[in-house]
């Protein structure tokens, strides 16, 4: 959530910025933050003095009844009455606008970061690296769905039996290649100084809010209506609320974790070549790294996780590049995020498979997530990553590794695995 400091400092950068996410109307929107902040601040005024008028009242009563003055005392304990029931009121109308302008700052993204492209949707990312060739295949090479289907480890109609479209079972070597990435994954971020942290995978309102995924996301989460809990859309929604409502001391920080979960989004509306298989699902499997830094420090730490996921792309041997999303297909929370993609040879085309992004101080003034500096209180700066989500990585190993006689396994799951090929 935006700090209405920093709105009424630098209005016109705050407008610059909403206009660069392509946000509705950023006058109206920090037009209206402004008025209901003064609006805040006055009642606020008027319930303290209010409150102070009635004490230094109090106080006299029992001067004047000691005094024998009981008409005038009579005549203050009249007032106080009247300031008393007047400071509930004002009580009641500061909770009111303090309600709606929370509602409203709910409403407005975060501000992109100055290094964001202008643009309105995903033609407009820009590629900042590269790295390999695309996989040269043999004649009469598949793309995943087929493969899957040929060697009987993903079961698609099986899923949609049980569950729904979107929801596939792994087999066989299938389930093997899926915990081998996972253990992969994990044993990486380890060894890279990340804490493995196993949260729930159905967080509460708060933690929805605390994050950014409500008000904005909530059609794409799914909903366990008769408590009022929602299945996570990704692992940095339980790792990073860990930390709401917290002030984290220095020798505590940075911190860094990273966690595996199913994650689990509706993706309401999606259909078509591009979802097919593999390529987009309801459920799905990914690590998530997470770190919580000082604000000095949050933009080093992004480049170090990135960095990270070269790594992990580069183990595996997958052709991958990276794009600085642009403000109109930059998400709600994010100040600054790059996407990483894979080339798929068989689909001949570019497959997102992490984003890794720093959202600032957004997230960390919704969780009250703060530190000390100099005996006061400072926001701290979220990030996080995917390293890796799985269901794009699978796709792209099984079409660029394979074979007329069958699928290799990279070197470096093999050993996960316990087998070289399929």
């Amino acid at each position: 959530m935006l700090q209405i400091n920093i709105i009424k400092d630098n209005q016109e950068a705050t407008i610059a910025g909403l206009k660069k996410k392509n946000f509705g109307n950023p006058e109206e929107a920090v037009a209206k933050a402004l008025e209901l902040d003064q609006k805040r601040r006055d009642t606020q005024k008027e319930l303290d003095d209010t409150l102070a008028q009635s004490n230094s009242i109090s106080k006299k009563i029992g001067m004047l009844m000691k005094e024998g003055k009981r008409d005038e005392a009579n005549e203050a304990k009249a007032q106080t009455g009247e300031l008393k029931a007047k400071s509930k009121e004002l009580e009641e109308v500061l909770r009111g606008v303090s309600a709606e302008l929370t509602e409203h700052m709910y409403t407005l993204p975060n501000l992109p970061h100055e290094s964001v492209p202008a643009g309105r949707s995903e033609e407009d990312n820009e590629t900042i690296f590269s790295h390999g060739e695309a996989t040269k295949l043999h004649e009469g090479a598949k793309p995943h769905w087929e493969l899957i289907s040929d060697y009987d480890i993903i079961d698609f109609e099986l899923g949609n039996k049980v569950t729904g479209a979107g929801f596939p079972f792994y087999k066989g070597k299938g389930a093997r290649i899926q915990r081998a990435l996972i253990n992969f994954f994990l044993d990486e971020a380890i060894a890279a100084g990340y804490f493995e942290v196993q949260p729930p995978i159905l967080i509460n309102e708060d933690s929805g809010y605390g994050t950014g995924q409500l008000p904005d996301k909530e059609g794409q989460m799914y909903e366990a209506t008769a408590d009022k809990l929602y299945l996570i859309p990704t692992a940095e929604v339980p790792i990073t609320n860990i930390y709401r409502n917290e002030i984290i001391s220095e020798e505590s920080l940075p911190i860094k974790n990273v966690g595996y979960t199913p994650c689990f989004r509706r993706e309401a509306g999606s259909w078509g070549a591009h979802v097919r298989g593999l390529n987009r699902l309801h459920q799905f499997d990914k690590v998530e790294i997470v770190q919580i830094r000082k604000p000095e420090e949050s933009y080093q730490a992004l480049e170090e996780m990135m960095d990270h996921v070269k790594v992990l792309l580069e183990k595996l041997g997958l052709p991958y590049r990276i794009l600085r999303l642009c403000g109109g297909d930059i998400s709600f929370t994010s100040s600054l995020t790059y996407d990483f993609e894979v080339y798929s040879a068989a689909q001949e085309r570019w497959l997102e498979v992490s984003s890794v992004s720093n959202f600032e101080d957004y997230q960390a003034n919704r969780l009250k997530l703060r530190h000390k500096v100099d005996g006061k209180t400072q926001l701290l700066h979220t990030l996080n990553g995917s390293a890796l989500a799985l269901p794009r990585i699978l796709a792209a190993i099984l079409e660029n590794n394979q074979t007329p006689d069958g699928i290799n396994i990279p070197k470096v799951l093999q050993p996960y695995c316990g087998f070289a090929k399929i």
